[in-house]
């Protein structure tokens, strides 16, 4: 089973524990992810604030390298989903800049290329039975969180999310290995996302009252499937010592995917001691 793979920067450098434990996740339940070939940012969170047709131009020629290979592409990172999934969405309404996008990148949309996030992925036929049969290092005992923040879920016209106020796609995946996924009622409440670096102080607020809410709830640890969310719960959490993982990372310490141990060192907040 094959899959195109649009990894996003920052699988290439802050968040290189994300793309490392994505592809061991698959590897160890027989997917395949061929990258896309001269992939190129997605624009983050700036490119659409200095001109829409740039915005939605840059994740869309992605799209139409992902429709040169034929096959659905995942995009693991939240931001560039969001983006991708903007973009497809544009071309597929007939937006008024889509044809000059296409112009520019020389082809035409043919909808027939699925843009997958983790969850999307999670919800096909027999993931999670597949994920169940692979376990080899169940985590039993292990209470974690859900956290999906603002973009792998909103808005619901974009990402197609049904139940994007109370999703539960990843608390079923972290419960297929054995983790206990509780019940909270900040997992959709964003992080501070960019704040992090323009606004700090009010990031630090926001990530400090996720990580108290989490642990009133009983975590010992919160899973994301997001590289923001990700650094900014780790980092600014005032010293509340809640590891964070990628859901990714959890499900690759059940599956038994070597070179775990490497990833933990990435992280502020050291998440070793949870699977000794």
């Amino acid at each position: 089973m094959e899959l195109s793979y649009y990894p996003g920067c920052t699988a290439h450098s802050t968040a290189w524990e994300f793309n490392e434990s994505t592809e061991g996740v698959f590897r160890a339940l027989g997917w395949r992810l061929r990258e896309l070939p001269d992939w190129n940012c997605c624009g983050g969170a700036s490119a659409h604030t200095m001109d829409r047709v740039v915005g939605l131009g840059l994740p869309a020629r992605n799209l139409a390298i992902a429709q040169r290979m034929g096959r659905d592409v995942l995009v693991p990172c939240a931001g560039c989903y969001n983006n991708v999934q903007k973009a497809r969405a544009a071309l597929e309404a007939g937006d008024p800049d889509a044809r000059k996008i296409e112009d520019t990148l020389g082809f035409r949309w043919g909808k027939g290329v699925g843009v997958l996030s983790l969850l999307d992925w999670l919800e096909r036929p027999g993931v999670i039975e597949a994920l169940k049969a692979g376990v080899k290092r169940p985590l039993q005992g292990l209470r974690v969180v859900a956290y999906y923040g603002c973009q792998l879920v909103r808005p619901p016209r974009v990402t197609g999310r049904r139940s994007w106020e109370n999703p539960t796609t990843l608390e079923k995946a972290c419960e297929a290995v054995g983790a206990r996924a509780l019940d909270w009622s900040y997992k959709v409440d964003c992080c501070g996302a960019d704040l992090g670096i323009t606004h700090p102080d009010r990031a630090e607020t926001l990530c400090s009252g996720l990580v108290a809410r989490a642990r009133e709830a009983g975590a010992q640890a919160v899973v994301v499937s997001c590289g923001l969310c990700q650094a900014n719960l780790d980092m600014r959490q005032k010293g509340q010592g809640l590891p964070v993982l990628y859901v990714t990372e959890l499900l690759g310490a059940a599956l038994g995917v070597p070179g775990r141990e490497k990833w933990w060192k990435k992280h502020l907040v050291d998440p070793s001691p949870l699977f000794r």
